[in-house]
């Protein structure tokens, strides 16, 4: 059969190694944020802002699904650290404009270009040119319907938090009794 496709991964098998692969990311990212002294959405910020030269608060948190609120003592946390600026919109004075220091982005490139460098030492040659392009395509792809499905559970409400179902500690309307 000239059109028959060669043996592979079956989709459970895809789907274990892509969830794998996953686990490894965030594993990568928590002890990026443990060696910059932040916390992993705020190291999410940091991967967006150093992606682009500039962006908007309110940018920011369409992309972090993030309240404005939220996204100011974001900010506030990683301007204190000396991590970004924020300086006035050129052209509108209602806006924000923020940016990575240069500080942050030479220590973020550190951590990160070791593992970035060793990759297209140790990958890009094992694959065609072809090949490289349908593992881009794949995973825009599935970046692409991570973010739709991001986004619908960012529209479903917050589960409660369980009850403890543990004894309440003595407040002040219910003093243990004299011995």
């Amino acid at each position: 059969m000239s059109g028959a496709r060669e043996p592979g991964p079956s989709g459970p098998d895809l789907g274990r190694v892509v969830q794998s692969y996953q686990a490894a990311v965030d594993d990568f990212d928590r002890e990026v944020a443990r060696l910059l002294g932040v916390n992993e959405t705020d190291l999410r910020c940091l991967e967006i802002l150093l992606d682009v030269e500039e962006t908007t608060p309110r940018t920011l948190s369409a992309k972090l699904g993030l309240s404005t609120g939220s996204v100011t003592a974001m900010l506030d946390r990683l301007e204190k650290l000396g991590y970004l600026t924020r300086s006035p919109h050129p052209t509108d004075r209602r806006k924000t404009v923020v940016r990575a220091t240069p500080d942050v982005t030479e220590r973020a490139y550190g951590l990160m270009g070791p593992f970035l460098a060793d990759t297209a030492e140790r990958l890009l040659p094992r694959y065609t040119p072809e090949q490289l392009a349908l593992v881009a395509d794949y995973l825009t792809r599935t970046r692409d319907i991570q973010q739709e499905h991001t986004e619908r559970l960012r529209q479903l409400p917050a589960a409660r938090a369980p009850r403890s179902g543990g004894r309440r500690s003595p407040g002040p309307r219910e003093r243990a009794a004299p011995r």
